[in-house]
């Protein structure tokens, strides 16, 4: 179950959402391969994260231009006769040159915090927020683990890289008032981390 924000100043003004969806069960583990599509899991959790969006109200999408979510934000296309945005701000971790084996490399950033890490991570992290904030309200964002991460840290000041361990295709729900976001519910988390 998600948890809430603590405050609900923002119950009082016209709820405007954004909505961070992670991708549905890839095909292939992240350090195995570089951009898998869905299995057919995967596909049946897009079908009713589509269905879920469609009822909370989304009414558009951007997604990363990985595969896994591209094939996520399928469904809700067709069912909202729209077309995602591909939004590469909201894709996944990039990987530095010379890195070997990822799945390590990604296991070692997991386990840590951001300060430290660079200014191409501080750069991105940025880029993440910055996409955000330009969306529409009611959009829905088809990403990442780390990514939505990203968000939920820079909305708590948590410097952690992990904060939360989002499923695959849960939604986290993000309310804007005031110029400024605030997290309405984290999405349902899993015991599995990244694949």
């Amino acid at each position: 179950s998600g948890r809430g924000a603590s405050g609900n100043d923002w119950a009082k003004e016209r709820v405007r959402m954004i909505y961070l969806i992670r991708h549905g069960e890839p095909a292939a583990a992240w350090s195995a391969h570089p951009n898998p599509g869905l299995t057919e899991l995967g596909a049946r959790q897009a079908a009713d994260a589509a269905e879920t969006l469609a009822r909370l109200g989304a009414k558009r999408a951007i997604t990363s231009p990985l595969q896994r979510s591209r094939e996520t934000a399928a469904p809700f296309e067709k069912l909202m006769e729209t077309h995602a945005r591909i939004e590469p701000a909201v894709g996944e971790i990039i990987t530095p040159p010379g890195i070997e084996d990822r799945g390590a490399w990604l296991t070692s950033v997991m386990a840590g915090r951001w300060t430290g890490t660079g200014p191409a991570f501080d750069d991105w992290r940025s880029k993440v927020m910055d996409a955000l904030d330009r969306l529409p309200d009611e959009t829905a964002v088809f990403s990442h683990f780390i990514a939505i991460n990203v968000v939920v840290g820079m909305l708590t000041g948590d410097d952690r890289v992990v904060i939360f361990k989002p499923a695959h295709c849960s939604i986290t729900r993000l309310v804007r008032g005031g110029g400024k976001f605030e997290i309405a519910e984290l999405g349902a988390e899993a015991a599995t981390v990244v694949t």
